[in-house]
């Protein structure tokens, strides 16, 4: 297993696509054992595809970009723009709440930095916000899509870790707001500090909230209808992927009638796109997978990590910590596909509850996004907004603060996370 990690990180050093890093350590293993036939890694790959809660993914994906071409993201930020914008850092705090927002539609942390780097960060810069400070809000902003449901980690995690998705929805949904109150508190005090002005001179009036959340009830509405759809058991989180799609065409063709066929187009172009990037690395996980499983790593981290101490709280924020250090060298998704198998069952041992771990590690690892040297989300602001990454490290520090602060709360207090599922299911 040494061997298949250290052949691993030393293509990602010398700079080969993290998929094919994955499929090559996992095939060295059948290569190397000579007990164990490569046909199986073949196999395992084909494996898998073969999964019907997987099904959620490419749905989530493509509905988010359906809904990005139906107006509901434009309506969405009217919407911040009324209920926020006349607090200190107004602009700022538009990016935190749409954030919290486009949780519950694009799902994609990455995706939902790109499109609010595209569309705020210019105004914000041309009034007077750093542009240190612009890409941090962005940026760490959208660690909340991590946990708002329908995140697509949360998807992965209960696929690979055989924990209910439900559950890992309604979980999400504390997390995430606390998360957005969190930060939100920070860019009050950054404001407030240095004079970032309100974009609006005086508190909205109830008739405008109302005009401009009825202008967004559809984009409102979906996360909604999704608890709902599962809770109530009509639908499963792969049926409820399917309907996001089939609720975006509805809202874009008929009830927004923005949804053009041009855009229709472009939405499954880009949809495509972004499912042949994740469903490679997920099949290409197959083999490293069955060699984690094979060499029974799981059962030998799990003597370790008890050998050194017996407190489920201790043992999970010494994993936390690990995966706060590797997230700041790999990809989230590739972390939950190598990891969530090795760490369930060792909480699981401990008893903690998975989908109490699940929410806290996923906002663990997607905090990887944020950070040098390969946090995409970083990057994506970043690039967009020609901001140097010394200048964005040094403004970030306070919001990464904020959340590893709500983060630890999370470890300490249980029953903050688990309080909903509880309730409901």
């Amino acid at each position: 297993m040494l061997l298949i990690t250290f052949l691993f990180f030393a293509l990602m050093f010398v700079g080969m696509p993290v998929s094919l890093a994955i499929g090559i350590s996992g095939f060295s293993f059948f290569l190397l054992s000579g007990t164990v036939p490569v046909s199986i890694a073949v196999q395992q790959i084909a494996t898998q595809s073969q999964s019907f809660p997987l099904l959620a993914v490419p749905f989530f994906v493509l509905a988010g970009h359906m809904m990005n071409k139906t107006g509901i993201t434009h309506r969405l930020i009217a919407c911040s723009n009324v209920l926020v914008s006349w607090m200190s850092g107004g602009l700022a705090q538009v990016c935190i709440l749409l954030s919290t927002m486009m949780g519950g539609i694009s799902g994609s942390a990455v995706a939902d930095a790109a499109m609010e780097a595209r569309m705020l960060g210019p105004e914000m810069i041309r009034r007077g916000y750093s542009k240190g400070f612009t890409c941090s809000v962005i940026a760490v902003g959208s660690l909340i899509t991590a946990t708002i449901p329908p995140s697509l980690g949360l998807i992965l995690y209960g696929y690979i870790g055989n924990v209910s998705i439900g559950r890992l929805f309604l979980a999400g949904i504390i997390p995430g707001l606390l998360m957005m109150v969190g930060l939100m508190s920070v860019v009050w005090y950054i404001s407030r500090k240095r004079g970032y002005q309100p974009a609006a001179a005086e508190r909205p009036k109830a008739r405008e909230v109302w005009r401009a959340v009825v202008d967004a009830k559809w984009a409102l509405l979906f996360p909604v209808a999704l608890l709902v759809g599962i809770r109530a058991g009509v639908f499963t989180p792969s049926e409820i992927g399917a309907f996001a799609v089939f609720y975006a065409v509805v809202v874009g063709a008929f009830l927004h009638r923005e949804l053009t066929w041009h855009r229709f187009e472009e939405a499954l172009s880009e949809g495509v796109l972004d499912v042949g990037i994740i469903m490679f690395v997920i099949l290409m996980s197959g083999p490293l997978g069955y060699a984690i499983i094979f060499e029974q790593t799981p059962q030998a981290m799990a003597q370790w990590m008890l050998g050194l101490s017996n407190n489920p709280t201790v043992i999970v924020l010494l994993i936390l910590l690990l995966l706060l250090i590797l997230g700041t060298a790999l990809e989230s998704t590739v972390m939950v596909l190598l990891l969530t198998p090795i760490f369930v069952p060792i909480i699981t041992k401990l008893g903690v509850d998975p989908v109490h771990f699940g929410i806290v590690m996923m906002s663990v690892v997607t905090l990887g996004s944020m950070t040098p040297p390969v946090g995409p989300c970083m990057f994506a602001c970043c690039s967009i907004l020609d901001t140097s990454m010394e200048e964005y490290t040094v403004e970030s520090l306070p919001f990464l603060a904020m959340i590893c602060f709500v983060i630890m709360l999370l470890v300490l207090l249980p029953g903050i996370t688990l309080f909903l599922p509880n309730l409901l299911m």
